[in-house]
């Protein structure tokens, strides 16, 4: 069971393939996502993401890629050894009546994360403007 979860569901006017052709491209995240100080790598199974953010500029995350079911889901995770503390997010796309719904989930968990999520500030807004980018980039290819 999950520590602590932030889910945010958004309902965009795009096809689905196009919300997942701007997720997907990681590496323009920069220019959609406001949250996004810099970003490198690729959305590829087995490789690492670093992620600089708004929330902590000073710290560079380096996110694992476990998961690329194209056109539908991608799973990142990053954590402490021996699964002490893992935080993982899922990105996913689904086909709903006007365009797409999109599904982002961060999870901590872990023997360590009730102490570890005391540092995590809370992420409600950085997941609003996180598909509010999203959203506005896919409709825009419309």
């Amino acid at each position: 069971m999950a520590a602590r979860r932030t889910e945010i569901v958004r309902e965009i006017a795009a096809a689905p393939q196009e919300v997942w052709d701007v997720l997907a491209d990681v590496g323009a995240w920069a220019g959609w996502n406001p949250t996004i100080i810099s970003i490198d790598g690729a959305a590829v199974p087995g490789t690492s993401v670093k992620l600089v953010s708004t929330l902590s500029p000073k710290r560079t995350f380096t996110l694992r890629v476990d998961e690329v079911d194209a056109p539908r889901r991608m799973v990142w995770s990053d954590g402490m050894p021996l699964g002490l503390f893992t935080g993982t997010r899922t990105y996913t796309v689904d086909a709903a009546a006007e365009g797409a719904v999109f599904t982002m989930v961060e999870e901590y968990s872990g023997p360590m994360a009730g102490l570890v999520i005391r540092s995590i500030p809370d992420l409600s807004a950085s997941f609003e403007e996180f598909a509010d980018g999203l959203q506005r980039a896919a409709e825009d290819v419309q």
